[in-house]
């Protein structure tokens, strides 16, 4: 583009300079010598009234006593030594050889039709490129690194070991694919990375690329589809063209699902642009030599919609998953994203993976990086455990609104909430640890509890949610014990609590009432857990059921939060106090202040495994056997909702 730019710009300045030149040509100048006859320059040069003749030709140019210029002419063939009566006695003459052709007289008479030469040059110039933009439309936008550049390697990837493990068999492959086909096996032809947004699926794409030291194509799904037919599966073509002339490569297709949708599902029908891209996808994958050492990797967070005929074995033969990372991978992510960086020797990184449950390995680089950030804005010279602190704040709630004004009244309720939240939590035994209570306003929000889970849960038992349940409803509680009165500060807990009541009611089979059975068939964004649409599969009394069910359990967390706070209620209003006097309290100082209240520390609850117990004769009584197993829900994020279980 650049380079077009200067080229019209150099063709314009040409032309600029060809009329000036050709202005200056054609207008008279103001200081033309006087023409004279020949005759007066002899009765002149008698009169001794000359001082100089210059010959040019047949132009003389003679140059008075009082420096005054004339201008004659003579004959052409004639010397100025040949006419007669001229006196050169006392004269200074200089005579010019002759220039031959008039090169000044050819350019004035062809500079017109230069000048238009040179305009229809320019325009068939412009139609040709225009031409050309035309016949490019079609080709590969992919974006080219060669294999000698800079770039990452598994090193820098951390928290997904097997699918690590499971690329490195194509590092493998593309750096001695002999060994494999010494022995028949056959690499898969390519890859699909699935995970939620922000687990590393392109990051693990380039890293291998770094580590088998090949060419890497890189392009986006959206990139093929224009709205011009034909044009996507053109460049589907020149992608796999350029990537055969480069063997061995990667070619790496992100977003995938943006043309690899299942056919038949728009409104175009078979003659759909994106569906004839995803059908030269189709093709070209299949159509690969077994010894054409190129691999497709593709990643994307829906693979539910992808077309079953681009999933298939000899297109994407293997599905890598990256999932959130667990606390060994938070904890590796971290010091991966820490190396090089100034930290306190007061910071834990340990205690930093405990409290990021469900950030993903691009949460935590952002963290480490805010961290940074906040550090260099205080002035210090090493990040602290305060500032990574501060980080997961600001990711989970939002940056502090210190400057937002707040009446004592205000601060007083938000105070007994978030006290509340945090002395039900406290007693609970199956809740998570309270490890932070602000009434700080952050974000959207007036006040936080924050939790510390003391280990990654997978499964998660009907006791845990009736807690966790309690736990939500605890602020409203305590304003109502305390003020007499409700307020709507509520209003995201309870929306949260009602949320997961009916998931345990509609979705993880929990009412006794009800049965184990599942209520609507949802249609859910895979691992972006959002409900698009839910098709009812029961009747209305059933519905009756499923709303009085919700009702109950949501009563019975309430009462069970009612309960601890009428029973500690003096606890409660000293918290409450501390909590409006230090405005925020964490760590070992809200520890503290919990063993000054007398109460009771928490118990790490591991979970541990059970021996079965005996199998007891016919006839004696039988214990009412409790659920083994239960749908995984993950831990409770603000403003996000759980993800759908399998």
């Amino acid at each position: 583009m650049k380079s077009s730019w200067k080229r019209n710009s150099i063709i314009y300045i040409i032309i600029l300079l060809a009329a000036v030149l050709l202005f200056s040509l054609l207008m008279p100048g103001s200081s033309k010598p006087e023409e004279i006859p020949l005759s007066k320059v002899i009765v002149m040069s008698q009169n001794k009234e000359i001082k100089a003749i210059e010959v040019d030709g047949e132009s003389l140019l003679i140059t008075a006593v009082d420096d005054k210029e004339y201008q004659a002419y003579k004959e052409s063939n004639a010397s100025i030594y040949d006419i007669e009566g001229l006196n050169l006695e006392g004269v200074d003459y200089d005579i010019k050889g002759s220039s031959g052709i008039n090169w000044g007289g050819l350019l004035i008479n062809f500079l017109p039709l230069l000048i238009f030469g040179a305009l229809l040059f320019f325009l068939f110039r412009q139609a040709r490129g225009a031409n050309s933009q035309a016949m490019s439309f079609g080709r590969s936008r992919a974006r080219l690194f060669p294999a000698n550049r800079t770039t990452v390697t598994f090193d820098d990837i951390a928290g997904v070991e097997e699918a690590k493990q499971d690329m490195q068999e194509v590092v493998d492959f593309l750096k001695s694919r002999e060994k494999f086909q010494t022995l028949g096996a056959r690499i898969p032809k390519g890859v699909l990375l699935i995970g939620p947004p922000g687990t590393g699926k392109t990051l693990m794409a380039r890293a291998v690329a770094g580590e088998a030291d090949v060419p890497f194509f890189s392009i986006s799904g959206s990139e093929f589809v224009e709205m011009f037919v034909g044009v996507g599966a053109s460049r589907v073509r020149d992608l796999f063209d350029q990537a055969k002339r480069n063997t061995p490569c990667i070619v790496f297709i992100d977003e995938i699902d943006a043309v690899g949708r299942q056919r038949g599902a728009g409104l175009g029908g078979s003659h759909d642009e994106r569906e004839q891209t995803l059908n030269q996808i189709l093709v070209e994958m299949d159509g690969f030599d077994t010894n054409t050492s190129v691999i497709v990797i593709a990643a994307t967070n829906r693979p539910d919609i992808l077309d079953p005929a681009l999933l298939r074995p000899g297109r994407f033969d293997r599905r890598v998953i990256l999932d959130q990372p667990d606390i060994n991978g938070r904890l590796a992510i971290l010091k991966v994203h820490t190396n090089g960086k100034p930290l306190e020797k007061a910071v834990n990184l340990e205690t930093l993976a405990k409290g990021t449950v469900g950030f993903s390995g691009a949460d935590l680089a952002n963290l480490v990086n805010e961290a940074a950030i906040l550090a260099a804005r205080r002035n210090k010279k090493s990040i602290g455990m305060d500032e990574f602190e501060e980080s997961i704040d600001r990711v989970l709630a939002g940056p502090e609104r210190k400057s937002r004004k707040i009446s004592p009244k205000e601060k007083e309720v938000i105070a007994y909430h978030e006290a509340g939240h945090a002395l039900v939590a406290r007693m609970l035994p199956h809740a998570d640890p309270v490890h932070k209570i602000s009434i700080v306003s952050r974000g959207m929000a007036l006040g936080y509890t924050k939790q510390l889970p003391i280990e990654d849960r997978y499964l998660i038992s009907r006791s845990q949610i009736m807690d966790m349940l309690a736990h939500m409803l605890g602020g409203r509680t305590a304003e109502e014990l305390i003020f007499n009165e409700i307020t709507t500060g509520a209003s995201d807990d309870i929306k949260r609590a009602t949320g997961l009541a009916r998931r345990m009611v509609t979705d993880f089979g929990m009412s006794d009432k009800l049965g184990p059975r599942t209520f609507g068939d949802k249609q859910e964004l895979v691992f972006l857990g959002r409900e698009i649409s839910e098709q009812k599969d029961y009747g209305d009394q059933l519905a009756d059921s499923i709303d009085d069910e919700i009702n109950r359990v949501i009563r019975e967390a309430q009462e069970m939060a009612k309960k601890i706070l009428t029973e500690n209620k003096a606890k409660l209003v000293s918290l409450a106090q501390r909590l409006i006097e230090k405005e925020t309290l964490e760590g070992a100082e809200l520890e503290k202040v919990f063993n000054e209240l007398s109460l009771p520390t928490p118990k790490k609850r591991v979970r541990k495994t059970k021996t079965p117990a005996p199998v007891k004769p016919v006839g004696e009584a039988e214990i009412t056997p409790k659920p083994k197993k239960v749908p995984g829900v993950p831990r409770l994020v603000p403003k996000q909702t759980p993800a759908g279980t399998d």
